[in-house]
């Protein structure tokens, strides 16, 4: 799942800023962006459910779901039906190579429009859909949105905040997402029961933050790095001063203009991350990626209904329950702001793993133990699984989500920092798309087992974060390099002196 960011502009807490009006309503509108990826997140679980839904467009699995003696763990298996949540994020995986160029060459405003513009058209297409093709088109085109906001949405986001709000203010996109997956679920429980065209009016719900994204956008400035990366440098003075709210921003400006002037002189990005000291933030940028899908939380939360269903919950009350689940998240994230430059990034990333593998661990011994491949748990049984799974996803909300961003996105130096943001951005899309895609058919063929499966990862990624991850708490950006890398008991091994 997209989380939260820190800031990429590499200013200093002695720059003279203020928290201006205008800085918090730039956040709020470009943060929509995010609102939009995590409506898309929800209300697929919540619509693969629907009868209607599944009688025009998967009449096997609508069939299969409505024997009397169903398979509880294979009755939504299907490849195709998976295709229609899983091909959103085979398409942000293409579309965030494109949307790097554009941010860097346009600008992070006209990138985020085109998002809005991708988003637009496609929920046009699945929620008018007349058939198969329509509605796959539609839902590439708002994956096309999602790689093209995902890539400009956190750059603005950390281009414009003061440096000492970065952390809080780059994790309000992680908390958008988190309401926007609470939106879907609200949608889901009360458009369930609209028949026939409730799955119809769930889908184009995503067309209302898309608009306030459009016509939002155009309120909002350009960041001042990307005008000064596009020699529009005096535009780029003028922009900082109104952001930050004083006059005297010459300290910044010039940092700005140096550290632009240093980039361009990369002429292969690409190249540059693929050598020995460019290789701790991108390994741990890539496998961060990984492990945040792998602690199985978009499963969760692509799934939850269809998983409340599976343990004996009828359609409204597990579109309900997602709806509580959904509430965690958004409440846990909040968590995550206060804690994350109090307590430290790995402490959460520790203390989430042993929090969530619990949860994995229990809720499989459940499953295993008292859900057969027919029938239900018992209410007991049942009440126990949603709670396991909402102290699961709080474990998630504060730590490897906005985390699993946060972190990256802290280390990469500003000559590869657009182009290792992408490949991170890539790099989530497509193991995104591996759970969204085989999810179903791993919890048919593997039944209970699953939670073992994403309880293995979860042991692994805690050992990765304990020997691996470094701690960047009250570290500069532009400092990280001497201060974390050269000091870390591996990672000092691949930099090289006065490179």
């Amino acid at each position: 799942m997209a989380g939260g960011f820190v800031a990429f502009s590499g200013d200093s807490p002695a720059f003279q800023a203020k928290m201006t009006v205008y800085v918090f309503i730039c956040v709020v509108i470009a943060a929509v962006g995010g609102l939009i990826f995590g409506y898309d997140i929800g209300i697929s679980g919540g619509v693969t459910a629907m009868d209607d839904f599944l009688m025009k467009f998967f009449p096997a699995v609508y069939e299969r779901k409505k024997q009397a003696h169903e398979d509880n763990y294979c009755k939504y298996d299907n490849q195709f039906l998976q295709l229609f949540t899983s091909s959103l994020y085979l398409a942000a995986l293409v579309a965030s190579f494109f949307a790097s160029a554009t941010c860097s060459k346009l600008g992070r405003k006209p990138t985020m429009q085109l998002a809005s513009v991708f988003f637009l058209i496609g929920v046009g297409l699945a929620s008018g859909a007349a058939n198969m093709y329509m509605l796959i088109m539609g839902r590439i085109l708002l994956g096309f949105g999602v790689g093209f906001g995902n890539q400009a949405v956190p750059l603005f986001l950390s281009e414009i905040a003061p440096a000492r709000l970065r952390g809080g203010l780059n994790i309000v996109f992680q908390l958008m997402i988190t309401i926007g997956i609470l939106i879907a679920s609200v949608v889901n429980y009360f458009t369930s029961s609209i028949h026939p065209y409730g799955w119809r009016l769930a889908l184009g719900g995503a067309g209302i933050p898309a608009l306030i994204l459009l016509f939002g956008s155009l309120l909002i400035c350009e960041t001042p790095t990307s005008l000064i990366e596009r020699n529009k440098t005096e535009e780029g003075k003028a922009t900082l001063k109104k952001i930050r709210g004083v006059e005297d921003v010459d300290e910044e400006y010039q940092s700005l203009v140096q550290a632009c002037e240093f980039a361009r002189q990369v002429k292969d990005p690409y190249r540059r991350l693929m050598k020995p000291e460019s290789r701790p933030p991108l390994v741990i940028g890539l496998l961060l990626q990984l492990f945040q899908q792998f602690t199985g939380i978009n499963a969760i939360m692509f799934y939850a209904p269809v998983l409340f269903q599976t343990v004996g919950f009828g359609n409204n009350a597990a579109l309900l329950s997602a709806v509580i689940t959904g509430s965690v998240n958004v409440v846990s994230t909040l968590v995550g702001i206060l804690l994350v430059d109090r307590t430290g990034r790995r402490f959460l990333l520790l203390q989430a793993a042993v929090q969530m593998l619990s949860c994995q661990l229990v809720i499989g011994i459940i499953l295993a133990k008292d859900l057969g491949v027919k029938g239900t748990l018992g209410k007991t049984e049942a009440m126990i699984v949603v709670i396991l799974v909402c102290v699961y996803v709080m474990g998630f909300a504060w730590s490897w989500g906005p985390l699993g961003w946060l972190i990256p996105s802290e280390t990469f130096p500003l000559e590869t920092r657009t182009e290792g943001y992408a490949l991170a951005v890539s790099c989530n899309m497509f193991f995104t798309f591996v759970i969204a895609q085989a999810f179903l058919s791993m919890l048919c063929a593997m039944k209970s087992g699953i939670f073992f499966f994403f309880s293995a990862w979860i042991v692994v990624m805690g050992l990765f974060a304990l020997f691996f991850v470094p701690e960047t708490k009250g570290v500069s950006i532009d400092d990280i390099k001497d201060s974390v890398w050269k000091r870390h008991w591996y990672w000092k091994r691949f930099m090289l002196r006065g490179a």
